[in-house]
This record gives structure tokens, sequence and C-alpha cells, in this order.
């Protein structure tokens, strides 16, 4: 069961937020969950070590449970309580990456292969990036982008720590991808949102949640998610991800696409895992009906953080025999 933050009683959710998600999922159950600590969960970076190995330098210490949807993804607990998991040499050496268990979901739908060509459109600190950089066994090329010069540091010492030998970082406004020429096999789109899910993570969240920001984040969504589709190759994979549980950010960001991409399919997710229902209507407005083949998590559904994921696909221009 979670462990409830100490001080749960002085967090006050504001009454529009309280009625929305009401209205979205259990209330009494996402406060709960929400107002719990988050589990902390490593991935094994098989760049550098291999599983079996990495798990056996750490169980002296460390309990470490699979987590069901990654083979490299552990949730990691110490024998003594300590919490400072970063604080290790084989952290240190690159061997794992602290990462978030819902985090780990997007590069494992978006599925990068040896030898592809990926944008990260907002990479930095570089826990999907490097993830991809793993799946893809360093072969092939990842374009690791991010608009914030401060945030690169984070991007290049995480993707150095880690190995990884395939990526190149830019730093741009990801809008500026659709003049680049360039077209991408895949395109993974973690996408800036506001950030409801990460409430375990960051309570303050609860204090900043505004329908009015969280608008001006929706354009900002639709603008990435359509220079995205323009850069992404016939017969392509975008994924679209946030670490928030509002509804405009995520279904209403996928059902944009759609109206304005009549090439665009949206693929089932099949992972071990339980999903929250996708919102088809919402606000007035019913949604594509593809919709339903989006992944939306609850902080309830399996113990982690709030998290969107949606996989759409370019019809290819190819005729198929």
């Amino acid at each position: 069961m979670p462990k409830p933050f100490p001080d749960a009683d002085k967090y006050v959710f504001k009454e529009p937020f309280v009625k929305q998600y009401s209205a979205l999922t259990d209330w009494p159950e996402f406060k709960r969950f929400t107002l719990s600590f988050l589990r902390k969960s490593i991935r094994v970076n098989t760049l550098k070590i291999s599983v079996k190995e990495c798990i056996s330098r750490l169980e002296e210490d460390w309990v470490l449970t699979p987590v069901p949807w990654c083979k490299e993804g552990f949730f990691i607990e110490h024998k003594n309580g300590r919490l400072d998991v970063g604080n290790t040499i084989e952290h240190t050496l690159g061997y794992y990456y602290v990462q978030e268990a819902a985090s780990m979901l997007p590069p494992l739908v978006l599925n990068p292969q040896a030898g592809e060509l990926v944008l990260d459109v907002a990479a930095a600190p570089g826990s999907k990036t490097s993830q991809m950089a793993q799946m893809m066994e360093n072969q092939g090329l990842i374009v690791a982008n991010d608009v914030k010069g401060d945030r690169l540091a984070s991007l290049g010492i995480n993707l150095q720590r880690t190995g990884v030998s395939n990526t190149v970082i830019t730093l741009m406004d990801g809008l500026y991808f659709a003049k680049s020429g360039m077209l991408f096999d895949k395109i993974l789109l973690d996408a800036p949102c506001s950030g409801t899910g990460t409430i375990r993570k960051s309570p303050k969240t609860i204090m900043m949640w505004n329908p009015e920001s969280i608008k001006r984040l929706v354009r900002l969504q639709q603008k990435l998610i359509t220079m995205a589709w323009s850069i992404l190759k016939p017969g392509g994979t975008l994924v679209y991800s946030t670490c928030s549980t509002e509804p405009v950010e995520d279904e209403g960001v996928v059902d944009f696409l759609l109206k304005n991409a009549p090439d665009a399919k949206v693929i089932d997710i099949d992972l071990p895992l339980k999903k929250g229902t996708p919102v088809m209507e919402w606000d007035g407005q019913k949604y594509n009906s593809q919709i339903k083949k989006v992944l939306r998590l609850w902080p309830q559904d399996n113990d982690t953080e709030g998290f969107f994921v949606a996989k759409i696909v370019k019809a290819s221009t190819k005729c198929s025999h």
C-alpha cells in the first residue's frame, strides 16, 4: 500500500479541480494515491551491464521488484530505508538510470529499432532518450532536442554517463524542425504539460493548477504535434505522451491531430498494466472513436505517476501487394 505524506492534510485541492477529477475518476482513490509517496524505480542500462549482473550488484542492500511492463525496470527499496537511489557506485558508473516506472512507457510504445532515424522533441533530462538508445543498441541516430539551454546540461551529462553514442543534441524550439527538411522514422513527443500526473513527486502542482495556463499549454501541444506529424515519414510512428491527467492535454490533443491529419491512425497499446478508461467526450466535445485506443494511467491504477501515451501511425503511401 502507498505510504501517505506525513502532512497530507495540509494540501488543499481547488474546488474546480475536485469537481473535474470527481467526474473523471474515483476521487477518493485518486486523492489517496496522489498524496502518497511515489515508489522509487530504476531502469538497468544494458548498454553497460546485463540486467542479471546489475541486480546481483545491488541486491545485497536493495530490494528489487520487477516493473511488469519493462524488462529492464525495477521498483527499488533500501533494506534500511535509505532513499538516495542515485547515490551509489553503480549509478555513477551509468549501470542504471533512476526513472519513474510510468515514464518508461513512451519509448516501449515507440519501440525504436537499430538503424532508425528517431527524433526526441523535448528530450531533457534524457531518461527516455537514453532508454531509446539502449533499445537501439546505440545503432541508428537519435536527435535529442530541447528548447532550454540549462536543461541540455543534464541531458548531456546523463547521455554521457549511460554511454549513449548514437545521439546528437540540438537546442531549439521544436517547431523549427518543420524547416529542417529531415523526415524521421519515429518521433517521440513527450510534450511540455501541466504535470498533474506528477503531484506525488511535486505536491506544489496542486497549487499551480490553473485552467487558463493549461489552455496555453494545449495551444503549444497542438503546434508541436502538428510539426511532428509533418516531418514523420509515411509508415512512421509518432508517440505523443504527457505526465498530465488533463483530457484537453491528452485525448484532446490527439483528437486535434486526427481532425487535421486524415493519414493518422491510432494503434492499440498492449502492455501488462492496469489502464484507466480513455476520455471520449470532454467539455462539450466528442472525441474521435479512435481515441479509445490510447493509454490513460491514473496514479491509483498501478501505484505510479499519472501518465498518458498515444501511438499514432502515418499511412504509408506505397501500394500494398
